[in-house]
């Protein structure tokens, strides 16, 4: 097991962590039934165009690959967001040269028949406590596409301020993204968060205390 498989980040309503195969397969059963509306694609990459068993499976392999590919300059820590023991969403806190950038990036979803009930604004709120509290990072960046509201408002909600925008293509449709970020002094944690299991982690994340 690796030490990240012991990093736990919990709120009063979810908690992240980096599930096992049996939790993973599940992640995978919650985008493969749908995880935004058909009318909008939220991501960079058009992930949730693919056939649900293909999509359930990208979940998989991407959860892996993640892990697979890690090293103390070019990390990312793809959490599973759980409620009442079972997975919602993903999201993911990921940094390259971390001890010298001190900046991190996430990017999340949640199941779609879970949207309306606060686990992203929770999940995000998670991985921030864990960047500026637990591993001392100095800004955290995010963004979203013009058309997705929903991320707009958690972000607004969290304090992140807006940082330009940059143009780009999506399905060959022309997609404007807002690039949004947050200081360590911007953050203050709305609700009370734990993180458990970090110490056996720094290493591995680049952080040298």
């Amino acid at each position: 097991m690796l030490p990240l498989h012991g990093l736990l980040l919990r709120t009063p309503l979810v908690e992240l962590r980096v599930p096992g195969t049996a939790e993973l397969l599940r992640l995978g059963e919650v985008a493969a039934d749908g995880v935004h509306d058909a009318a909008i694609m939220p991501f960079q990459v058009p992930w949730t165009d693919l056939p649900p068993a293909e999509r359930a499976r990208s979940v998989v392999q991407n959860t892996w690959a993640q892990l697979g590919r890690n090293t103390p300059g070019d990390w990312g820590i793809p959490f599973a967001v759980f409620h009442d023991g079972e997975p919602v969403g993903h999201q993911r806190l990921r940094a390259r040269n971390f001890a010298v950038t001190r900046t991190v990036g996430s990017g999340s979803w949640i199941g779609r028949r879970f949207h309306g009930r606060g686990f992203g604004t929770h999940a995000r709120a998670a991985i921030l406590h864990l960047a500026f509290t637990g591993l001392g990072a100095d800004y955290a960046e995010s963004g979203f596409h013009t058309d997705n509201l929903a991320s707009a408002a958690v972000s607004g909600k969290l304090g992140y301020h807006r940082n330009g925008e940059e143009i780009g293509a999506v399905k060959g449709e022309r997609a404007v993204t807002v690039n949004l970020r947050m200081s360590k002094e911007d953050w203050a944690p709305p609700f009370p968060i734990e993180i458990e299991g970090l110490e056996t982690c720094l290493s591995e994340l680049g952080v040298d205390r």
